[in-house]
Parts: C-alpha cells; sequence; structure tokens
C-alpha cells in the first residue's frame, strides 16, 4: 500500500531537515519506493504496515535520529486521492486572491465541542469545515494564517495537527494517488 507522511515542524522554527537525509531516515526503517515531496515533510512510500501502527513507529525513529519530535500524520493514497476531491465548500466560488484553502490533517477525529472552539479561533473570513479527520479551512485573506498557531488549533482541537495548502495536497494526490 501507498502511504503519504505529513510531517508537522519540519523545517520551520530553526529546525531544519535535508530531504535526502529524510529520506534515507524513512529507507532505514524498511519503508519502500521512498520519496518526498517539496521541502516541508510530506514522504511518499509503500509498506504493507497499517496507517495507524505506522504513526507512531516512524514518530519514534524520527525522534531517536534527529533528537526532536515529529508528530506525523500518515494517509493511505486512496483515502488522500478522496480527500484532495473533496469540495467542502461548494457550490461557492473559488477563494478570492488573497484568499487561499487549507487542509488540516487531524491525528484523531475532533469532538463537536473542538470544532467549536475552532470555529471561534477563525473570525470573520475564515470558515471551517469537518470531513472525517480533515478540517478544510476558507480564507478570504492568506495573511488570517498568521494570527491562528498550531498550538491554538491543537488546543482547540485536543489533537495533533497539521495544515498544508490544498494546492499542494492536489499535487501530492495527482502525482502520487491517482
Amino acid at each position: 500500500m501507498r502511504y503519504i507522511a505529513l510531517l508537522r515542524a519540519v523545517n520551520v522554527g530553526g529546525r531544519t531537515l535535508k530531504m535526502d537525509r529524510l529520506r534515507e531516515l524513512f529507507e532505514a526503517m524498511k519503508l519502500r519506493n521512498v520519496e518526498t515531496f517539496i521541502a516541508s515533510g510530506n514522504v511518499i512510500f509503500e509498506t504493507a504496515a497499517s496507517a495507524a501502527s505506522l504513526e507512531a513507529r516512524i514518530e519514534k525513529h524520527l525522534a531517536q535520529s534527529l533528537d526532536f519530535a515529529v508528530p506525523t500524520l500518515v494517509r493511505s493514497a486512496p483515502d488522500f486521492a478522496a480527500l484532495a476531491t473533496h469540495a467542502p465548500f461548494a457550490p461557492r466560488p473559488s477563494v478570492a486572491k488573497a484568499g487561499a484553502l487549507y487542509v488540516g490533517f487531524l491525528k484523531s477525529s475532533p469532538t463537536a465541542e473542538s470544532v467549536t472552539r475552532v470555529r471561534a479561533l477563525g473570525g470573520a473570513g475564515s470558515e471551517f469545515e469537518l470531513h472525517g479527520r480533515e478540517l478544510y479551512w476558507r480564507v478570504e485573506d492568506r495573511r488570517a494564517v498568521l494570527q491562528i498557531s498550531i498550538t491554538k488549533f491543537e488546543k482547540a482541537l485536543g489533537c495533533t495537527a497539521t495544515f498544508r495548502n490544498v494546492t499542494t495536497v492536489t499535487r501530492i494526490a495527482e502525482r502520487y494517488c491517482l
């Protein structure tokens, strides 16, 4: 099975990790056909293991190898392809030129209360839609993303999360999942 691992806090905040080194770390776990996609912690690989077991295994190996924690979220290629084509804000028009659409990948399914807390973070010009373990975030002005830290999202959601621009998600799905 092909999987996509989404690593949080890679190549931000002074934690620099070259993609060649990241591929080596994944290959050391006996994962096959390892590739990275842009330098923001997207790793594509193949294995017979389950997604749930992979998250813990990858996190443990990276923490031991890098001396810092790397929260990891894993999705199968079919699941990733489905979430890339999900249109949570249809039939609304595309966001304006200054806006953006993000996909938040969550470690676990949030409660209704946690989704309410996330919606309160957004303010005017932000919309959120939960679909499975993904939180879609539409912003009319992409500068709004600078106002909500990942830590605030995780506190509101009650679980680990990482976000990707929908363009990155679509490109990964088209290249590795279809």
